[in-house]
């Protein structure tokens, strides 16, 4: 079991960070499907969460493939590339899943609930607004190239490993 938060404070900085940090979470999931196939053939678990300060790069399964897995996921976050025509379609799917949590009273008032208990949070409200306004390709490989450049690691490997 191998986890990594890759932290960086760039995220909570605006709507539009954290909606193009979802973006770029997603497109990077996109990415991976088709070569982590043969991981997921092979048992081998792997998610990557949009946390809120950061990136959480989730591995699991038998431990001799674990490391080739991991560091594929490496290599498709530090080659990050997408075309027009993905951005587009992971910007409206993020459009639907940013309007059905609108559209719930219980996690509508979830998010209303911590906008007020934590400081520089923002609402579902603000980044459905931004994200209906529109990104930019631009936009995103910016915020890609500085949040790569703005980063804080933290790890934690269980099961049969050396050190």
């Amino acid at each position: 079991y191998v986890r990594f938060h890759l932290i960086s404070p760039l995220i909570q900085q605006s709507a539009e960070n954290i909606v193009l940090f979802d973006t770029f979470v997603n497109i990077l999931s996109h990415n991976l499907g088709e070569p982590a196939y043969e991981a997921d053939v092979a048992q081998l678990e792997y998610k990557l969460v949009a946390g809120e300060h950061g990136l959480v790069i989730r591995v699991k399964g038998f431990n001799h493939k674990l490391p080739l897995l991991f560091q594929l996921i490496i290599d498709y976050l530090s080659d990050f590339s997408f075309t027009p025509a993905v951005f587009e379609m992971i910007t409206e799917q993020l459009k639907k899943t940013y309007f059905n949590i609108l559209i719930k009273p219980e996690t509508l008032a979830k998010d209303v609930r911590l906008l007020i208990l934590e400081h520089g949070r923002w609402s579902m409200i603000d980044k459905y607004q931004m994200l209906m306004n529109g990104l930019s390709i631009e936009s995103l490989s910016s915020f890609v190239k500085a949040f790569k450049s703005q980063l804080f690691v933290e790890g934690l490997v269980q099961g049969n490993f050396t050190s």
